[in-house]
Order: C-alpha cells, then sequence, then structure tokens
C-alpha cells in the first residue's frame, strides 16, 4: 500500500460474516460523532457491507463537520450527513431516532485543564443521546481506560475485572459507561459497550509512534513497557457486529488484539527492517494497561490482520514518507493525563 486510498479501500472491506450479520440488523444504522479517527472508515465499511449484501438499509453519519471535506467525502461513498452539535440540545433533538445507533461521540486529548468539557462530552452527553434514542440498539464506544494498570503477568483485564480508572479521561469514561448502562435498565435500552485499546492503522497509532521512534533514531520510553493492539479495519467490524449483542442489562466488550506485546520487541522488530538500532530510555515497569478480548475473539474470530502484517506495512509506510494525522496517542501515559 502506497496511498491512503489504498489503506482506507482494505480497512473498509467487509468479511463474509459482517455481510452475513448485516442481514440480520434490522433497520438504519446511524454514528454519533463520525468524525473522529475511526468514524468514517466504519462508515464506510458499514456501507459497503449493506451494498454487497444487497439489502436497503441507510448509513447516517452526525459531526459538526465544521472543517475539511468529510461531509462531501463520506456523501459520494453513498453516506447520508447530518451537520449538529450534540450538546445542543435542539440540533440533538432533531436527529431521526434509528433503530441502531453506533456513539463514537467523547474527548480524551486536552481534558487536563478543560476536564468540564471532557465530562460533558463523555458523562452528561450520553444520557441526553441515551433519552433521545430510548428503545435502540447501541453500541457506546469506551475504553480500556477504565481499568487500572495490571501486571504483565496478569494476562489483560478481563470484563469481570473491577474498574479503576487513572485519571480523568478514564473516570468521564466510566461515567459514560454509568450513564448508558442506568438509561439501558430504566428503559430496557439494548447496549453494548465497546472498551477498545488501542485501535491502529498506518497513518495513527502506538505501532506508528514506536516505528517513526526508530526510523528517526529518537528515544522511546519503556515505562510503559506492554501493549494490546487491533488493526482499526477489525476493531471497526466488531463494533458494527455489537450491535447484535447489545442487550439489557449491557453487554461489555473488550476489544483489542490477542497478544499482550513488548514495546521493546516491536521496537527491535522495525529496527530489523529498517536496518538501525532502536533508542531506549526508561525501563518497563512491572505492570501496564492491558485488556483481555478473548470473550470478542471467541464471538467474531481473531482479528484478520496480524501483528507482523502491522509492522511490515507500518515501516514500509514510514520508509516511503505516507501520510500520517499528527495526534499523539501518549500511550506511555501512566497518570492518566492526556
Amino acid at each position: 500500500m502506497k496511498t491512503v486510498e489504498e489503506l482506507e479501500n482494505l480497512m473498509t472491506e467487509p468479511s463474509a460474516a459482517l455481510i452475513e450479520d448485516m442481514v440480520n440488523i434490522e433497520g438504519n444504522i446511524i454514528i454519533l460523532g463520525i468524525g473522529g479517527k475511526m468514524g468514517p472508515t466504519l462508515a464506510v465499511m458499514a456501507k459497503r457491507a449493506i451494498d454487497e449484501a444487497g439489502i436497503n438499509k441507510k448509513v447516517i453519519g452526525v459531526s459538526r463537520f465544521s472543517s475539511g471535506t468529510l461531509k462531501e467525502d463520506l456523501e459520494s461513498a453513498g453516506i447520508e450527513t447530518i451537520a449538529a452539535d450534540l450538546l445542543n440540545e435542539e440540533e440533538l433533538k432533531r436527529l431521526p431516532v434509528e433503530k441502531n445507533v453506533i456513539y463514537m461521540a467523547g474527548n480524551k486529548f486536552g481534558t487536563t485543564g478543560n476536564e468540564h468539557y471532557t465530562w460533558a462530552m463523555n458523562a452528561y452527553l450520553p444520557g441526553r443521546v441515551a433519552e433521545h434514542f430510548k428503545g435502540s440498539n447501541i453500541v457506546a464506544f469506551s475504553t480500556g481506560n477504565v481499568y487500572p494498570l495490571v501486571p504483565v503477568y496478569f494476562g489483560g483485564c478481563e470484563e469481570l475485572h473491577p474498574v479503576a480508572p487513572v485519571g480523568e479521561y478514564g473516570q468521564s469514561s466510566l461515567g459514560r459507561e454509568r450513564v448508558f448502562t442506568y438509561f439501558s435498565q430504566k428503559d430496557q435500552t439494548p447496549l453494548t459497550i465497546f472498551r477498545l485499546n488501542y485501535a491502529i492503522d498506518m497513518r495513527y497509532g502506538v505501532i506508528l509512534e514506536i516505528a517513526r521512534s526508530v526510523y528517526n533514531e529518537k528515544p522511546l520510553d519503556l515505562s510503559m513497557g506492554h501493549v494490546n493492539v487491533i488493526w482499526q479495519g477489525d476493531a471497526n467490524e466488531y463494533a458494527i457486529r455489537s450491535l447484535l449483542l447489545a442487550s439489557t442489562p449491557p453487554t461489555i466488550l473488550n476489544v483489542t488484539g490477542p497478544e499482550t506485546l513488548s514495546v521493546r520487541w516491536l521496537a527491535n522488530e522495525f529496527g530489523r527492517l529498517f536496518g538501525k538500532k532502536p533508542v531506549f530510555v526508561g525501563a518497563e515497569q512491572d505492570n501496564a494497561l492491558l485488556n483481555n478480548a478473548s470473550k470478542a475473539h471467541k464471538l467474531f474470530g481473531y482479528p484478520r490482520v496480524s501483528i507482523r502484517e502491522m509492522i511490515e506495512w507500518t515501516a514500509d509506510w514510514v520508509a516511503n514518507d505516507g501520510e500520517t494525522i499528527n495526534k499523539p496517542t501518549h500511550f506511555q501515559e501512566r497518570k492518566g493525563e492526556f
């Protein structure tokens, strides 16, 4: 892959299982907060699955669409768009009440110093959305940051592991889950809580940041010495298919890849591919933010894209100066300050 078009074509290709599940998802799909990193490719994947299934169903994307060409790009892919500020009550009330909702709105980066906005987006807004879409199937994006750091040998947190978020982003994300759960039980609204970390493609994410550090011979901090990752296309597919899991009480689903990955090992793999020696600072701690997504793998199968494919694709992308999204993940953050 040499171009963004080739990348996005691969990332939005629906699997046979998704096409089959799309037939069983009754009604249209509305995606709230489509303007983020994952929303556009998720929407296009859903539309391609609908088309390949030969069924009549709308995909509707909601965002402020305040800049850029995203609105036009989505519409050219057959996705209907609605420009709305979800925090504006009147604009929220005007949204069509569709049978299926994928909730991707939220705030993470810039929380420190602007905590009140993060809480409004992550914990207040879900209640307004849940009331508006009462009775719809909702997949609510959440994060592995609701869990505590756990020993590396632990195997990651399963869905039943006690939550203990570090920092206001993680705390407000747990608030989102609690508010959605309240309305799910109050109104019998089917819900899937989708705890994701970390989705990557070649333009963004943990793998890219490690690759660029090695390629540019910059020091790589090892203090968060282990991570989980999943290809963004696989995460998008899991999210769409999770509409069929929505229930009350809610279904909780961890979403990531099957491996507990050593940051040092990842860097050394890139070093081998680039012919460069990684530069490390700090040392691995004995705990990290790690999830166990074996439940999702049982339900949906293992991710279609393997970690070695991600490494090789990313190495080629970085070496050929591929386009990137300039948004650091801060995956090394151990105090929850984003």
